[in-house]
């Protein structure tokens, strides 16, 4: 049960508006640390530990609406009141979440290779059975972990992505609510029209922001806006940082 919704955050500069970084599934408050460390000059950055991530709460709950609310409950705690918010994957859902809850505090978003919709395909059953391999095995190194790891996930990159949150033989998230809770975190509700400014960056590479998802997409945010990024997966972020830095930037820039 989470006691407090302010959830484990870091702020950076006094500078306004604020941006919010919100992480993806198995991420943490880092993981957005390239875009935060290039917004840090101009605007204050918060970046948050989602709910069962990180050293933030725990909860059997993960729907979107609490998971926003969690967000809201954090720039109060933050003294912030209206926010740029950036999210990559969950992280974009959430900040979509935010626009329907408390609209008029959103000034901007910027998703990150997620769409609006409903996920059918279990794309994280191999990582979930890698976290539980470790968890069984009872190791406390994260050479040992990476071994165990690499019997599921043949991604060196995804096991070292996950091996972040691994620390002293205990996973920084909650497995087993993330597995109980999985069908409403690819999941989606639909939302009532967002007319904010609102990028959407998609890896060229990737599934998650497919064109087919294009008209639900426009219904939830008519003036969204879309940037591809060629060479790129879901980790679009990470793999051409300076890319979608660049886009960032003339996002927030063109007011």
């Amino acid at each position: 049960m989470i006691l407090n919704n302010r959830l484990h955050s870091a702020q950076y500069a006094r500078l306004q508006p604020a941006i919010l970084l919100i992480h993806g599934l198995f991420g943490s408050l880092d993981n957005l640390g390239i875009i935060a460390r290039d917004l840090r000059q101009t605007h204050t950055v918060l970046q948050v530990d989602v709910r069962n991530h990180g050293l933030s709460s725990r909860s059997e709950q993960m729907d979107y609406a609490a998971m926003a609310q969690d967000m809201f409950d954090t720039l109060d705690a933050h003294h912030l009141t209206e926010v740029i918010v950036i999210g990559h994957s969950m992280g974009g859902k959430i900040a979509m979440a935010m626009s329907a809850l408390n609209p008029e505090r959103v000034k901007r978003m910027v998703i990150i290779d997620i769409a609006p919709v409903n996920y059918p395909t279990r794309r994280h059953d191999s990582m979930f059975t890698a976290l539980n391999a470790v968890t069984q095995a009872g190791v406390t190194e994260r050479r040992e972990a990476m071994a165990i790891m690499a019997a599921s996930v043949d991604e060196p990159d995804v096991i070292q992505f996950l091996l972040k949150s691994f620390h002293h033989g205990e996973w920084r998230f909650n497995v087993p609510a993330l597995w109980d809770n999985y069908s409403i975190i690819s999941g989606w509700e639909e939302l009532p029209a967002w007319l904010g400014p609102i990028l959407f960056i998609r890896g060229k590479n990737s599934s998650y922001l497919d064109e087919c998802y294009q008209s639900s997409l426009l219904e939830q945010f008519p003036n969204a806006k879309a940037y591809v990024i060629a060479g790129a997966g879901h980790w679009v972020h990470a793999e051409k940082p300076q890319a979608v830095q660049r886009a960032i930037q003339r996002f927030l820039s063109n007011v």
